[in-house]
């Protein structure tokens, strides 16, 4: 048996394993075994984007649950970040998330948030995998008669989520007057955003807000931005956000068409938080595939850039365990831990929005704060995955790459967590030697570990 769990919880082609109604049905089954405890009745809450798949999965996984003795408490369509806080704010035990996020309609998966609203632990994922893949135990455990879970539609979730969206931004701002074009993907975010914005006071020009189980994230959003530029260039919007599938993810455009990517927003809201006085501890928390521009801006300012792994469960748990409040990745997953507990691609869209508004400045004018440095990233198939330190044809490459860019640039290497591929990445000042070394480094993987 494969392993279940990915690094960011369950995904794949949608009624294949492990996305099939079985699986999800048992692991329905193992969430409920483990979070159950004997002093109350419990309830986990299921959201889901608009993939056609969801149907099937919703189904299968609210019999799992129920079966158990837990009561479902079902949203409908609603962007991940707010499942994590419909969660938290009716106080569930647990809340499921049926999304791919950015992947084609034909995937699907499910994310998992505690009580609190973040993402489960590796330790429980774990446990609920293992009773998944050996269920002999969980068939001994079968609720009956009054026992038996039940499923609950909630009607005012989205009401309840754009409420807390609002209450985001400084006591009466407004967005009057402001031009915006807001691409949803056609996913989870199609009537959440636009009805945040426009109550707002901004002017819509709408892309992606027509799901039809079958075009989400298909050429729009955060993966395919250059149609939200084209729109703002045409119509001359203030402000462009692209969000991805599940609404986790934005990526900006500026009033000029200039895409900003997640580190670029990070440096934007680190050095304003600085100035505030409400960015803790100096310190911002990025992966180690952000951008050296933005460890080199924040040093430039006295504030400190943290590394952690790629996925933004590591960002969160950097920010708890160091007692940080804001990171991201350039993927444009920003966490704002004094707001929320995970990525939320309406909310960084706001809070970049309203230090445009304290500042009286286009968001082009803040960009600038940070200038990237270049970089090169190629991805190359694999047919094994050995630790790459390990071989040493490998290491001796990246030592002689490490030589040559000396404290002006950097190497990473990585397997992806989701694709049979391997990922170099360099960056440095001189782009032209980046691509050669990038190149090199990619033709040594590839003969070692490709076809």
């Amino acid at each position: 048996m494969k392993k279940l769990f990915g690094t960011d919880g369950i995904r794949g082609k949608a009624n294949i394993w492990p996305m099939t109604t079985e699986v999800i049905m048992q692991v329905g089954r193992a969430l409920a075994y483990v979070i159950k405890k004997r002093d109350h009745r419990h309830r986990v809450v299921v959201g889901k984007d608009t993939r056609l798949s969801g149907y099937m999965i919703e189904t299968a996984l609210t019999s799992g649950i129920c079966s158990m003795g837990v009561d479902v408490l079902l949203i409908g369509p609603l962007p991940t970040p707010g499942v994590a806080f419909i969660t938290s704010n009716m106080r569930a035990d647990a809340g499921v998330m049926i999304s791919a996020s950015h992947n084609p309609y034909d995937d699907n998966g499910i994310k998992f948030f505690s009580r609190e609203g973040f993402k489960l632990p590796d330790d429980i994922e774990k446990k609920i995998e293992d009773l998944t893949i050996n269920n002999r135990h969980l068939e001994r455990v079968r609720p009956t008669a009054t026992e038996i879970g039940k499923a609950f539609r909630i009607e005012d979730a989205i009401g309840r989520y754009i409420v807390f969206l609002k209450n985001t931004l400084p006591k009466g701002m407004m967005l009057d007057g402001m031009k915006i074009v807001l691409d949803c993907a056609h996913g989870a975010a199609y009537r959440i955003a636009p009805t945040v914005f426009s109550e707002l006071g901004a002017r819509l020009e709408l892309l992606g807000v027509k799901p039809n189980g079958l075009n989400i994230n298909e050429n729009c959003g955060a993966l395919y931005p250059k149609a939200a530029r084209k729109r703002l260039l045409e119509t001359g919007a203030d402000f462009g956000l692209a969000l991805d599938g599940d609404g986790d993810r934005a990526i900006l455009i500026d009033e000029k068409g200039e895409i900003l990517d997640g580190d670029k927003v990070l440096a934007i809201c680190a050095y304003y938080l600085s100035r505030y006085k409400t960015l803790k501890n100096q310190t911002v928390v990025g992966t180690v595939m952000s951008n050296f521009g933005l460890e080199m801006a924040l040093n430039s300012w006295g504030l400190k850039l943290f590394r952690v792994p790629v996925g933004d469960r590591y960002v969160v748990e950097a920010l708890i365990n160091r007692d940080y409040n804001l990171g991201g990745e350039p993927s444009g997953h920003i966490v704002f831990l004094d707001h929320h507990t995970t990525g939320d691609g309406i909310l960084t869209a706001l809070q970049i929005l309203a230090i445009m508004l304290s500042e009286d400045k286009p968001l082009s004018e803040l960009s600038k704060l940070m200038e990237p440095v270049p970089q090169c990233l190629i991805n190359v198939p694999v047919k094994r995955r050995p630790p790459l330190s390990s071989i040493p044809e490998i290491e001796r490459a990246v030592r002689k790459t490490e030589e040559v860019l000396g404290k002006n640039g950097r190497v990473i290497l990585r397997y992806s967590g989701t694709e049979p591929v391997a990922r170099v990445m360099v960056e440095g000042t001189d782009e032209v030697l980046i691509n050669n070394l990038a190149s090199d480094i990619a033709e040594i993987i590839k003969i070692k570990l490709g076809s």
